[in-house]
């Protein structure tokens, strides 16, 4: 497992019962995640001391019960990158801690390319990979299908002082936007996605990650430049492990580009016991 161990404003404090406690920046957060199975007793009094707990709903979704005045919204920083933290009724905060250890191995191939270098960040979220890149020196295409989560990017990019670096801020289908940059004969010298792993498109279409996942790769391989840099596939679905992801970015890319693929779980440190909760999946093509 590659570990995300080197933050100092988020913390997982314990994890047990289905929850993970958290820090972020100081503020004491609960909230569920299907990988704690484990029925371990709560090993710190923090957990009565949190500012807020987040509810699933049997009808699906979920609400926080505020226990602590909490600001709508506060900043956290990994390095010199800041990023805006703000609880959505979906349990998330804008931010997945974990690719930390994502966004450092990209900025090192970055930083030592000794070239100028072009990154497409597809399903880009809110920016914490364009944000990385960029600080590196890379100019960034971020898409993302969402105009809240392009536009809370922005916020991360104005509150890191990148807001004038070049990036590209695209809401649009990520897969169409694919296909037209191929069309204009658009390249880039690097890809990262983190596709969600199920959704619908705006007419309606079923993405399931498993099922879509190959062709999009194949398709995205297409924009690659003369001299790509890295590939890097995430991915959140138990289902699809570090093997098979390996499996296709070696199937699509090795054969025609040589290369080579590494992949592992990502994780961040439990400080109560000292172990790691594993947080997806990651599979990177570089090449030599």
């Amino acid at each position: 497992m590659r570990m995300t161990d080197r933050w100092k404003d988020y913390r997982i404090l314990d994890a047990a019962g289905g929850e993970k406690l958290e820090s972020w920046g100081g503020r004491i957060l609960v909230r569920p995640d299907p990988q704690i199975i484990w029925k371990s007793p709560k090993r710190t009094d923090m957990w009565d001391k949190a500012d807020a707990v987040y509810h699933r709903s049997s009808k699906g979704g979920g609400s926080w019960e505020y226990r602590s005045r909490l600001p709508e919204s506060w900043k956290i920083s990994y390095g010199e990158l800041n990023f805006i933290i703000r609880p959505t009724g979906f349990k998330h905060t804008g931010l997945f801690p974990e690719q930390a250890v994502n966004w450092d191995l990209m900025a090192e191939k970055i930083r030592t390319a000794g070239r100028p270098v072009k990154v497409l960040n597809l399903f880009a979220y809110t920016g914490g990979a364009t944000l990385a890149c960029a600080k590196a020196g890379a100019s960034v295409s971020h898409v993302d299908a969402s105009k809240g989560m392009v536009a809370w990017a922005r916020e991360n990019a104005a509150a890191s002082g990148l807001e004038d670096r070049p990036i590209r801020w695209l809401t649009d289908d990520c897969e169409k936007f694919v296909k037209r940059e191929i069309r204009r004969g658009n390249y880039y010298d690097a890809v990262v996605m983190d596709p969600p792993s199920y959704g619908r498109g705006p007419g309606g279409e079923v993405w399931k990650l498993e099922d879509c996942i190959y062709d999009l790769v194949k398709t995205c391989s297409q924009v690659l430049s003369d001299k790509p840099l890295f590939f890097l596939l995430n991915s959140y679905t138990t289902g699809l492990s570090p093997s098979v992801m390996a499996y296709i970015l070696k199937d699509v890319l090795c054969r025609d580009l040589g290369g080579r693929v590494s992949a592992d779980e990502i994780g961040l440190p439990v400080e109560s016991v000292g172990g790691a909760l594993p947080c997806g999946s990651t599979a990177i093509w570089e090449n030599d």
